[in-house]
């Protein structure tokens, strides 16, 4: 099969130095011919050992999401990212934003800035989801609640001390709306809270929700 072909066809998913030396079996030096196809423009480093489909190639290519699954394992987008997916935040989110259970990094990329903030298991695993992106793309992102709870969770010198502090902070500080937070599952942020970080922010982060 043609290379362009091929590529063509993983378009919408990071290729991997190893799907890229299998898509290369015909060569003798596919290493080589990887460098060949990068100084082509046929595609574009990511990060050692991660690429995706250049731009030449005019097809579809991986969302944020599911490239900061890939990025940085384990891990899953959280924060201000996965708020801004669900419509939750009005700001742009100008980084992609993802806990992990190693430790904090920042990949500085061609297609932006990925940011990983280390969170302990068992309260790493709670609340998170698979979500469709595309036809073709799923990422593990957190649900509304949890990306809440993580970016509280994660910022520095933030405590809320009284549902003033929550509602402060929340409605004012991210700009987030009462009618969506509302929503929320309070008996799943509940079920967290003996594992988690920050407990007694979250405790009165319950508490403010449930007076809206």
């Amino acid at each position: 099969m043609e290379i362009q072909t091929a590529l063509r066809q993983f378009s919408n998913q990071p290729l991997t130095h190893q799907l890229l030396v299998s898509l290369l079996s015909d060569y003798i030096r596919p290493n080589d011919k990887i460098l060949s196809l990068k100084a082509d423009g046929l595609i574009e480093p990511v990060k050692k050992g991660l690429y995706v489909t250049g731009r030449s190639l005019g097809t579809e290519r991986p969302e944020n999401a599911l490239l900061a699954n890939h990025i940085l394992g384990p891990s899953y987008l959280s924060m201000e990212s996965a708020l801004a997916h669900y419509g939750l935040i009005p700001e742009k989110v100008f980084a992609v934003t993802s806990i992990t259970t190693k430790a904090s990094r920042k990949f500085h990329t061609s297609l932006g800035l990925f940011t990983y903030t280390s969170l302990p298991l068992p309260y790493y695993a709670f609340g998170l989801a698979t979500i469709a992106l595309s036809e073709d793309q799923q990422a593990i992102v957190a649900t509304p609640e949890k990306a809440l709870c993580d970016k509280i969770a994660t910022t520095a010198g933030i405590t809320l001390r009284s549902q003033s502090a929550a509602r402060d902070y929340v409605f004012g500080n991210l700009r987030m709306e009462e009618e969506d937070v509302a929503k929320f599952d309070l008996d799943a942020i509940s079920s967290w809270l003996e594992n988690a970080p920050k407990k007694e922010s979250l405790e009165m982060l319950i508490k403010m929700i449930e007076k809206i």
